[in-house]
C-alpha cells in the first residue's frame, strides 16, 4: 500500500468494511479528519487516517463511547488506561445480566406472579453490602441491648449472605426466602424472645456456650427412638428422657429433678422454632456451604416426650 495515497469516504468505507455514513459520520465529528481535499471538494484520507479508523471501529465493537476514542485518539489517556476502565465497566454488566439470567430462572422454576417477580429482582440486585445491611439490621433488632449468647449472636454476625456473581435460581430464591424471613416481624419476635430469654439465663449465672455436644446427644438418641417408631408419649421413651435430662442437669450444673426438668421444656420451647433452622439452611445454600440436617424433626419429639412427662 502506497504511504502518500489519499483515500475517498467510498474507499475507506470498503477497506473497513464501514458504511459511508459511518466514515462521514467520524469524520464530521471530528475523530478520523480529512487529510486534504480533492480540486472538487471532496474529502480525502492518508493512510494514517485508515488507521485510525481501524482503531475507531475497534474500540467501538469493544463498547467505548466516543468520547472516551477521543480521548485515546488525542493521547489524552492512555489506551490501556481506558481499556482497564471499559473493561471494570463491562464486568458490572456481566454480573447484572447473571443476576437477571438467575431471576428469570429462578421466575421460571417456581412460577412466580409478576409481584413476586418483582420483590426477587429487587431484592437480588441488591449490592454485597446492601443485603449484608438487611442482615445486620435483623441481628441488631433482635439481639441489641441484651446479654444473650455471646458464642450464637458471634456466630450470626459472621456468616453473612454472599451471593456469587452468577447464582443458580436455588441460590436467588434462597436469597429472597432469607430476606423476607429476615424482616418478618413475627420471626423477630420469636427471636428476640430467645434472646431475652438467654439475656435472663446468664443473668442468673449461665456463662455456658452453644453446647454442640448437646445437640449431638439429642441428635443421636432421639434420632434412634424415631427409627425404632418410638413415639414421644410412649413409655418406650422414657430411659430416652431420662437419660437425655440428667445430661442436660450435669452440664449446667443442675439437680436432676422436676424443676429442672420443666426448666429444660421452657428452655426448648423457646428455641424450638423451626423458622430459626430455616435461616440457617438459606444461608448455606445462598454462600455454596453444606446445608446442614435438619433436626426439627428430634427436637420436636424431645419436646414433646418431655411435655408428656412433666407437670407445669
Amino acid at each position: 500500500m502506497d504511504g502518500d495515497a489519499l483515500y475517498s469516504i467510498g474507499d475507506l468505507a470498503r477497506r473497513t468494511g464501514l458504511t459511508v455514513k459511518t466514515v462521514r459520520f467520524y469524520s464530521d465529528s471530528g475523530i478520523v479528519p480529512p487529510t486534504d481535499r480533492s480540486p472538487a471538494g471532496y474529502r480525502l484520507y492518508d493512510i494514517d487516517a485508515l488507521a485510525r479508523l481501524d482503531l475507531v471501529r475497534t474500540l467501538r465493537d469493544l463498547g467505548l463511547d466516543l468520547a472516551a476514542i477521543q480521548q485515546v485518539l488525542d493521547r489524552e489517556i492512555s489506551l490501556p488506561e481506558v481499556a482497564a476502565a471499559h473493561a471494570e465497566a463491562l464486568e458490572v454488566q456481566i454480573r447484572t445480566l447473571r443476576l437477571r439470567r438467575a431471576v428469570l430462572r429462578a421466575v421460571a422454576k417456581r412460577g412466580s406472579t409478576p409481584e413476586e417477580m418483582d420483590l426477587m429482582h429487587k431484592l437480588a440486585k441488591l449490592s454485597d453490602d446492601e443485603r449484608r445491611r438487611l442482615i445486620r439490621n435483623f441481628i441488631d433488632d433482635t439481639f441489641g441491648g441484651l446479654d444473650a449468647n455471646p458464642g450464637l449472636v458471634a456466630m450470626m454476625r459472621s456468616a453473612m449472605p454472599e451471593l456469587p456473581d452468577d447464582p443458580a435460581p436455588e441460590q436467588v430464591d434462597a436469597w429472597v426466602e432469607l430476606a423476607e424471613l429476615a424482616q418478618d416481624p413475627d420471626f423477630r419476635a420469636s427471636v428476640r424472645r430467645m434472646a431475652e430469654y438467654q439475656a435472663a439465663e446468664r443473668a442468673q449465672g449461665d456463662t455456658t456456650g452453644l453446647h454442640q455436644e448437646l445437640t449431638d446427644a439429642v441428635r443421636d438418641q432421639v434420632g434412634q427412638a424415631l427409627a425404632a417408631g418410638v413415639g414421644p408419649a410412649s413409655p418406650r421413651a422414657t430411659p430416652v428422657i431420662t437419660a437425655l435430662t440428667a445430661r442436660y442437669a450435669h452440664v449446667f450444673g443442675r439437680p436432676d429433678d422436676p424443676d429442672t426438668r420443666r426448666w429444660l421444656l421452657t428452655r426448648l420451647e423457646t428455641a424450638n422454632d423451626p423458622r430459626a433452622e430455616r435461616y440457617w439452611q438459606l444461608l448455606a445454600v445462598i454462600n455454596g456451604w453444606p446445608v446442614p440436617e435438619s433436626l426439627a424433626p428430634v427436637f420436636d419429639w424431645f419436646v414433646q416426650a418431655l411435655r408428656a412427662r412433666v407437670e407445669r
